[in-house]
């Protein structure tokens, strides 16, 4: 079942797609690509509905088996770096950037910190870096390959 913040913006979404993970996957390849972001930021091969408001820019993938939700953890191998999706990941996005991000942790030494914000600017996409922002206020850089398809 969706957040009350999903349903809150459902109404004049033009893109929601559910139950095909495969087409729900294509489409967060598609917006991620629009937006100038690595398009392998989002490694869920269980997608059950993605939905893209654009009006206002709001972002939200559903995911897990069924009614047994559960998180998904993920490690990006060139960097090392582990991250989890809960079943439910929601962001604000703009040309550049996902902000106000829900769902999304990632770990530092023996802590999960929350991811907030993930952004490259004009400067950033000449040489293919992309900016994590956790909800402490700590940010890291990594390069954008990292996040590509297939890693």
């Amino acid at each position: 079942m969706a957040s009350q913040l999903i349903e809150s913006h459902r109404a004049g979404t033009e893109t929601v797609v559910t139950g095909d993970a495969a087409a729900c996957w294509k489409k967060s390849v598609e917006l991620l690509r629009e937006l100038g972001l690595p398009e392998g930021l989002f490694p869920l091969d269980d997608m059950e509905e993605f939905g893209y408001n654009r009006a206002t820019g709001f972002v939200w993938i559903l995911h897990g088996e069924g009614k047994t939700k559960k998180k998904t953890d993920h490690t990006f191998k060139k960097i090392k770096q582990t991250v989890s999706y809960a079943s439910e990941v929601t962001a604000f996005v703009e040309p550049g950037r996902m902000r106000r991000i829900t769902g999304v942790k990632t770990k530092e030494l023996l802590l999960w910190l929350s991811v907030v914000e993930v952004y490259a600017d004009e400067a950033a996409a000449a040489t293919g870096k992309v900016t994590f922002k956790t909800g402490t206020g700590l940010s890291e850089t990594f390069d954008a390959a990292a996040f590509a398809l297939g890693e």
